[in-house]
């Protein structure tokens, strides 16, 4: 079984939880073995990494990166720092901007990034570093500036906000190099990062995802 679905301190919105690459898996502590057991098989990680992020357990939110690079807020305190530069074999690193949901204005995988409008310039070098991908552009997805939020990408396929149009998906799949395509978690919700955490191996879902989501991640993710 390549999907699961899960909630996390008894919500459906599992996304602002985890983050996950090919590699690890980084998680909140308190979650209970089955959960941290569900989310290492499915995903096929070699690690769960327990630690909060800024003292915060939404590291969902607040981590952006691909199998490459991690990308750490400047809230982060040193210790959280420590824990993932031990657990992972790429590079992390502290990106200095004003934004501190670097989950949701960073979308990446190992080939491109697109970042949200306003991101100050001298990052985009620093993200292009640590990530180490051949494009990354500013712009927006369906008019959404949070462009972390509005769609989940790995190696293999991107889901995006049911509202982004042909275009734009033609447009994503190219600076990607992956099928992209439009869909929604959780029972409607449109802003997909906050149920879905994926790689080149699975998927995990929020619990309130319907059959028909499910068929379109797997259809559109290749985790089948």
């Amino acid at each position: 079984m390549v999907i699961e679905k899960l909630s996390l301190f008894g919500n459906p919105n599992i996304g602002v939880y985890i983050f996950a690459n090919d590699e690890i898996a980084v998680i909140p502590p308190g979650l209970d073995t089955r959960i941290k057991s569900v989310i290492a098989n499915t995903l096929e990680v070699q690690e769960i990494v327990e630690t909060r992020i800024a003292g915060m357990n939404i590291v969902g939110i607040l981590i952006a990166g691909n199998n490459k690079g991690i990308l750490l807020p400047r809230i982060s305190n040193i210790e959280e720092i420590k824990i993932l530069k031990r657990a992972f074999s790429g590079v992390v690193e502290v990106l200095d901007v004003r934004a501190t949901a670097l989950g949701n204005i960073i979308l990446a995988n190992d080939v491109a990034a697109i970042v949200y409008p306003e991101i100050e310039r001298a990052a985009i070098k620093v993200i292009r570093d640590v990530l180490d991908v051949e494009v990354i552009i500013p712009r927006s997805i369906a008019d959404i500036v949070a462009v972390g939020a509005a769609g989940v990408i790995t190696n293999k396929g991107g889901l995006v906000h049911p509202d982004t149009t042909d275009k734009e998906i033609e447009d994503l799949s190219k600076i990607f190099k992956v099928p992209i395509d439009v869909g929604t978690i959780n029972f409607g919700v449109a802003f997909i990062k906050t149920g879905l955490v994926a790689n080149s191996h699975g998927a995990v879902v929020g619990e309130k995802t319907t059959g028909p989501e499910i068929m379109r991640i797997t259809q559109v993710l290749r985790v089948s």
